[in-house]
């Protein structure tokens, strides 16, 4: 079975290749399916628009697609950055920028009250009209600082208490165990793998 992954971002695919990692599943990009589409996410939820998402480029593909809409939600700020994630300060500013920001909002603000966490939403779009989705989440709190050099988005200043270590600073096998798309994923790969 061919997957198209409607992403552009070349992380969630490292990923997202490794979790469907089989012999019955080939995931591939847009731009490896010839796609080159710029989904507008403007659902108020994150099942809204990977949804949105999926549909689209099924529909432009002809084959099932896979999306998936993510975020950060911070309780202190109201769970903001939330559906908005992608686009907080703007498409394109570097998440550097991003992650420094978010720190300077919360500074001064103890870590009992800096809890988080990742959501992610995936659907994918049949052909022939079923829709599937899961969603998954990961807990945290948001560090004092930016650390590690893997991850990508807002991992660098995501802290995971349980295992004392920040996203960015563990592998892509460790945080895809343990990760909110990790797990929405895992869960849609064992719905694809039993309508094969």
């Amino acid at each position: 079975m061919k997957l198209i992954f409607a992403t552009k971002n070349e992380g969630k695919v490292k990923e997202v290749i490794k979790i469907f990692d089989s012999d019955k599943i080939e995931v591939i990009t847009m731009a490896q399916a010839g796609i080159d589409i710029d989904v507008v996410e403007d659902g108020e939820t994150f099942e809204e628009n990977a949804r949105k998402k999926a549909v689209e480029i099924m529909k432009a593909s002809g084959f099932p697609a896979i999306a998936d809409d993510s975020g950060l939600e911070i309780d202190f700020l109201n769970g903001q950055p939330g559906v908005q994630s992608a686009r907080f300060m703007g498409h394109d500013t570097p998440y550097d920028i991003k992650n420094n920001k978010i720190l300077e909002m919360l500074r001064g603000v103890p870590e009992d009250k800096r809890t988080a966490r990742f959501v992610s939403a995936v659907c994918l779009a049949m052909p022939d009209g079923r829709i599937f989705e899961t969603r998954g989440t990961i807990e945290g709190i948001i560090g004092y600082e930016i650390k590690g050099e893997n991850g990508f988005g807002y991992d660098p200043i995501f802290y995971k208490p349980e295992i004392g270590r920040y996203l960015a600073d563990i592998s892509t096998e460790e945080k895809n165990a343990i990760s909110h798309r990790g797990k929405a994923m895992a869960k849609m790969r064992e719905m694809v793998m039993e309508i094969l």
